[in-house]
């Protein structure tokens, strides 16, 4: 669940000052519509600037072994077996068989109809399970259908839920429509599972409206806030990850309450996971280096920062059997 800030002002004090911003259709518009416009020169350029930071051995160490216990070890194809999900959980558990003193990963993400296979897998272990739904990944379904579905993961044990906003409604002004589906999708989530809200920004197409939907996912409740499905052209880059760092850390400012963020695609390297975790650190702060606020949506991410971890331990890589291809 969010936290309060250390420093920051009470959460039930924020919480008011902010009830007449979702108070009306007309009241959610003016306040999304009033956030500053992105600079989107000056934000391309400090994305870039901060990939280009050197670290050293000792911190790459560090920063692969944090990086492998950020990732959502995810399958979601339409050809997953209970075999494959128990696999994936068997590797999350034990990304390197041959090494245990590698980290187990944040939590394997399935369907809503594989997470009793994987919450078999990873039992005892720690890490979560996570299942996308609300009609994952286009969210175009009726409500009753969305809510159904969230409710069939909880009930068999998902320790989170990734939603989809309705894109279509947020790109049609309908900002209480969206508003309203996050905020039944985090009730239907209970107290059991923490509500991961997907923006799919790729299709948002500009960085204002990605600015408005964090704010949008925030307010309604997100315990974090993610870009992408994985699934169109456009995932997770550093300027939209960068942007909705700082969307985070302004919203704890503000409000006390502290909530997550997870790019989601397209991240494939150790070399970008690292400049991602960069962003994290000169943006929002050390305060979300650590896995309860911060997660890579990634699976062929996991192979690449096990073979930089076994090149940074033996001075050699692996050969291509070396880790399994999922």
């Amino acid at each position: 669940m969010p936290t309060t800030a250390p420093n920051g002002p009470s959460a039930p004090t924020a919480a008011h000052a902010l009830s007449d911003v979702t108070a009306s259709d007309a009241a959610l518009r003016r306040f999304l519509h009033g956030l500053p416009g992105v600079d989107a020169v000056g934000l391309e350029a400090r994305a870039a600037s901060l990939g280009t930071r050197s670290i050293k051995t000792t911190a790459k160490a560090y920063a692969i072994d944090l990086a492998i216990s950020m990732v959502d070890l995810t399958t979601l194809e339409g050809a997953d077996t209970p075999g494959k999900v128990r696999a994936l959980g068997a590797k999350a558990v034990h990304p390197d068989p041959t090494d245990r003193t590698a980290p187990t990963t944040a939590a394997v993400c399935v369907y809503p109809d594989m997470v009793a296979a994987a919450k078999e897998a990873v039992a005892g272990s720690g890490v979560k399970v996570a299942s996308v739904a609300t009609a994952f990944p286009a969210g175009r379904a009726a409500l009753d259908v969305k809510l159904a579905d969230v409710r069939e993961a909880v009930a068999a044990g998902a320790d989170e839920i990734d939603m989809v906003i309705d894109r279509g409604a947020f790109l049609a002004g309908r900002f209480m429509k969206v508003y309203d589906e996050i905020v039944a999708v985090k009730e239907a989530c209970g107290t059991s599972a923490r509500l991961k809200v997907i923006f799919e920004t790729g299709e948002l197409s500009t960085y204002d409206n990605i600015r408005r939907a964090s704010w949008l996912g925030m307010l309604a409740g997100a315990d974090f806030i993610k870009t992408s499905t994985g699934k169109v052209a456009v995932n997770a880059t550093p300027a939209n990850t960068l942007l909705m760092l700082q969307a985070v850390r302004d919203f704890r400012a503000q409000t006390g309450i502290q909530v997550g963020v997870k790019p989601a695609g397209g991240i494939r390297t150790s070399k970008d996971a690292i400049k991602f975790l960069v962003l994290v650190n000169e943006t929002a702060g050390e305060d979300w280096l650590d896995n309860h606020w911060f997660r890579f949506g990634a699976s062929s991410l996991l192979n690449d920062l096990l073979m930089q971890r076994q090149k940074l331990a033996t001075g050699r890589y692996s050969g291509p059997d070396y880790v399994t291809v999922d």
